[in-house]
């Protein structure tokens, strides 16, 4: 719809806008690449499909659509729901038809009902590639088409994989056999394995392309991951089917039965065991190699191993296109932003460490850095906040932003605040790591050492009751089970806590020796 074709009373209905995960899953509803859904799954229909993987009606539908946001999204009563993008243009209209408390204590409730296209998605990368599946079918004219949906990139053996299976299908046009066409369908919503940005992701697909023929078509699809491995699996093969896909290569480590999508005219291949013959230098089936001299796929984690310390990715693993977009997406953890984040209780030591290892970084003259200590961050990015739980949470995150921002761009941000609660420490881990690296340092030191050491009398305030809210008195500071570093400054002199954090740094490979 246009502006002026939008209904008028859009500005009355409340409005919402979704996850990223949640929009990329409205994108694919309101496209069509959900067929036949045109909504979210009433409880109804959610309970048959959880029991025999179809709708109420019994039409085959196996996977879980649904839509759960906060219970103040939408009132009580409220028939209709504007779906919007991060920017406040709306997207899609729901029609509530039911609303559902998924909690005891009614904070969020699922939503079902009707979804009505109101415009067309215009943010994401790559927008120029995300095709309508009316649009590739119609490209497609009818012909067989053999298709990957991946989140990682794709690798020699998938290549060949793909070939061979093109090679079984048999394709006649009206002049005589006809090429099985290829479709290449890279996840743009969710982390993507390796390169962990989806832009980069698509890049390397676009890459492995060149190794396939010419009318391979690579389309972006906003498909965020599933928890359970078989409905991820499946609505991987209905979105490839939605496109045009006549066959759908999925991964081998996964069950699937064929059979449940037959309906959805697709045939389901699940990827053969296959490994890398170094005598004829090709990609193999593992039964047509010689037992003992074939060489295995790279895991991701050796491939990231690689990336991060530089070294040249195997031309046999990986065609050289897709490493060079690798090396690009990943580059050594030598040349990567990094944010080196403290957390511990007040007087523990982290902003003196904070401080001598700004020092000590700008001596050496590796990287630029950058410090933000807590004291610093709570005058200049968070003054007027309080010391409530949410405003403490949303002290981090800006906190996590700033120091993302650094990394992206190849610097190292050193945080220091006291970051009491696991959650807020893992946004910002998870914020970093679309940046660059994240090293957390819990700076352990004992409390009695910390109150010990108190110069303003903070702890005896809070033992008083003078001071509410204050962390490891009358507020928990939940100690973290994932610090990549421990430094108790009461048993360590400053040099060694120094020391201590930029050993970790150098051992991770973002410092030289």
């Amino acid at each position: 719809m246009t502006a002026e074709q939008l209904p008028a009373e859009l500005a009355e209905w409340p409005a919402l806008t979704p996850s990223e995960e949640q929009l990329g899953e409205l994108e694919l509803l309101l496209s069509g690449a959900f067929a036949p859904l045109d909504g979210y799954l009433s409880s109804a229909d959610l309970s048959a499909v959880t029991a025999r993987r179809q709708l109420a009606d019994g039409a085959p539908w196996p996977v879980p659509l649904t839509l759960t946001v906060p219970a103040d999204a939408v009132a009580e009563g409220a028939a209709k729901l504007v779906l919007q993008d991060p920017e406040g243009s709306p997207l899609g209209l729901l029609a509530v038809s039911e609303r559902t408390p998924t909690d005891s204590s009614g904070t969020r409730v699922r939503l079902a009902g009707k979804v009505t296209k109101l415009r067309d998605p215009e943010y994401g990368s790559f927008r120029s590639l995300r095709k309508t599946p009316a649009e590739v079918r119609a490209a497609f004219n009818g012909n067989p088409v053999v298709a990957i949906v991946t989140s990682r990139p794709l690798t020699r053996r998938h290549i060949g994989q793909l070939k061979h299976l093109a090679s079984q299908i048999r394709c006649t046009g009206p002049n005589g056999p006809e090429p099985v066409r290829m479709l290449l369908l890279p996840r743009v919503a969710g982390p993507a394995a390796v390169v962990r940005r989806p832009e980069a992701l698509v890049r390397s697909v676009i890459a492995a392309a060149s190794s396939l023929p010419d009318s391979t078509v690579v389309v972006p699809v906003p498909l965020p991951p599933l928890a359970n491995p078989a409905d991820d699996i499946a609505a991987q093969v209905i979105v490839a089917a939605a496109y045009g896909a006549s066959h759908v290569l999925t991964d081998r480590s996964t069950d699937v039965r064929p059979e449940d999508f037959k309906a959805f005219g697709v045939e389901v291949v699940a990827e053969p065991e296959w490994a890398y013959d170094p005598v004829s230098e090709v990609w193999r089936p593992l039964a047509l190699i010689e037992s003992g001299s074939e060489r295995g796929e790279l895991s991701d984690g050796e491939l990231g191993a690689m990336l991060d310390a530089g070294d040249t990715v195997p031309g046999w693993a990986v065609p050289e296109p897709v490493a060079a977009e690798l090396q690009r997406a990943r580059p050594p953890r030598s040349r990567r932003g990094v944010v080196v984040f403290m957390t511990g209780l007040s007087g523990s030591g982290k902003s003196t460490l904070a401080r001598d290892l700004k020092d000590a970084l700008a001596e050496r003259g590796d990287r630029t850095v950058s410090l933000l200590d807590g004291d610093m961050v709570r005058q200049m990015l968070s003054a007027g906040l309080t010391f409530s739980r949410e405003d403490r949470d949303l002290n981090i995150l800006r906190i996590g932003y700033v120091a993302s921002e650094v990394a992206r761009h190849g610097g190292i941000a050193i945080c220091a605040p006291i970051a009491p609660y696991a959650a807020a420490r893992a946004s910002v881990r998870s914020m970093a790591a679309e940046a660059g690296d994240f090293v957390l340092v819990h700076v352990s030191t004992p409390l009695a050492e910390c109150e010990k050491r108190d110069r303003k009398g903070l702890y005896a305030k809070a033992r008083a009751g003078v001071i509410g809210s204050f962390t490891g008195i009358s507020d928990p500071y939940e100690e973290p089970a994932d610090a990549d570093l421990s430094v108790d400054t009461s048993v360590m002199s400053r040099h060694e806590a120094v020391a201590a954090v930029i050993g970790q740094l150098t051992r991770g490979g973002w410092l030289k020796d």
